[in-house]
């Protein structure tokens, strides 16, 4: 990357879209903008109308631009959800160089030769993660650019997603006037952001609760080791005030965010707030402590279930602690409950930026620093490693290329 690049990240969840302008200057980020808006057109994380969901991007983009004074033009966008799936592949190759020094250009040729993996014809691959390179035999190598060799080889987990489901995003995102310079899966970018190096190698559980859906990503031996999508999330807890109050969901969500406590033994009874009950224009009032009664139930289901999911993809013993972040883990008391459901070491993972120390700015944030960190390097940089947005004073990149040709740069993304 050149010294001064500006990195646009998009991610599209079931409550919000947001956009992050990161500024990167001599490898320190800034984040310089962000822009939201309320999510219409996601359900659970799958986009189920396309036009209400370009419409939530482009407000979300055009706050954003506000706030800067800046065009976007190029975006990176985020993944998840429950098509997400991992496999492992192997890629070897021959040194090139006559004197048998490694270089950019034998990294991206074994690569590319992971790459080559029988996939379902409705799969497309969406990062390859390696674990390890080798170089005649020798294990445990992280970066073998100058070393001396005959064979290199990489151990690499590649991540695929549905065909239909990448598309849609695409689609979305072009829909609302933006360039894709590269997606990227959001559980990915989060570790970046949230996990130190000895938690990704001791074995560590982060857990992203948005509002439609909660992802499992479990890191170890410094690398990602599964994923795994629940369908549960803030949303429920919102419902559930909506019911237990009978009150619109629009006001249980106001009501959620101002009151909400998710251990009713942090909660503070003369907290009193009234609510307009639906059918009747009468107010009634509730103390927090009612309404925490109402929460934890919910949140603790989320964390029984989180915990199960690890014991079902095999790592119940192999767990070191829990890493919460996404929107839902902001309201107090969720730190104290987790700590009692999961019964392990629980942390809050918050990016530490101006305008962004919210859980919820995780991935969006994450997004940044991985494509800051990675997809600057190794070749990569030819096609991501532009300036991502043009001041209004300058002129936009490039004439835009051809779908086909994008998809094709698209998935040249490694770490």
């Amino acid at each position: 990357m050149s010294s001064n690049d500006i990195i646009v990240s998009l991610d599209i969840g079931t409550s919000k879209v947001r956009a992050i302008i990161g500024e990167v200057n001599n490898g320190t980020i800034n984040i310089i903008g962000v822009g939201s808006a309320d999510s219409e057109g996601i359900r659970k994380g799958a986009i189920v109308d396309i036009d209400q969901t370009v419409q939530s991007i482009r407000s979300a983009i055009e706050h954003a631009e506000r706030m800067v004074g800046i065009q976007i033009s190029d975006v990176y966008v985020g993944i998840q959800g429950n098509h997400i799936a991992l496999q492992t592949n192997r890629g070897v190759v021959a040194v090139s160089n006559e004197d048998r020094e490694i270089g950019e250009e034998d990294i991206e040729r074994v690569i590319q030769a992971a790459k080559v993996v029988a996939l379902p014809p409705e799969r497309e691959i969406i990062n390859l993660v390696p674990k390890q390179f080798l170089v005649d035999g020798l294990e445990g190598i992280s970066d073998p650019r100058g070393m001396i060799g005959v064979r290199l080889e990489v151990e690499a987990t590649i991540v695929t997603g549905a065909k239909t489901a990448i598309h849609n995003l695409m689609r979305c995102v072009e829909k609302a006037g933006l360039r894709i310079s590269g997606v990227i899966l959001m559980s990915l970018a989060s570790g970046v952001m949230s996990l130190t190096k000895d938690e990704k190698t001791i074995g560590t559980v982060l857990t992203d609760i948005g509002a439609g859906s909660t992802t499992i990503t479990i890191y170890e031996q410094g690398s990602l080791a599964a994923i795994s999508t629940l369908p549960i999330g803030g949303e429920y807890v919102t419902n559930d005030i909506a019911y237990g109050l009978r009150t619109q969901s629009e006001q249980a969500e106001k009501i959620k965010l101002k009151y909400g406590c998710a251990f009713v033994s942090d909660a503070a009874d003369d907290a009193r707030f009234k609510v307009t009950r639906m059918g009747s224009n009468v107010e009634k009032e509730f103390s927090q402590v009612d309404l925490a009664s109402i929460i934890e139930p919910r949140m603790q289901e989320i964390f029984h279930l989180v915990r199960q999911e690890v014991r079902r993809l095999g790592y119940g013993d192999k767990v070191n602690g829990y890493v919460l972040t996404g929107g839902s883990v902001t309201m107090p008391g969720t730190l104290a409950l987790a700590q009692a459901e999961l019964e392990s070491s629980v942390r809050i993972a918050s990016p530490d930026y101006i305008g962004v120390r919210d859980p919820a700015y995780s991935s969006g944030v994450g997004m940044i620093q991985y494509v800051s960190k990675y997809m600057g390097v190794r070749g990569a940089a030819a096609s991501t490693g532009k300036k991502t947005a043009s001041r209004k004073s300058g002129t936009t990149a490039s004439s835009k290329p051809g779908m086909f040709e994008r998809l094709k740069n698209m998935f040249s993304e490694f770490i």
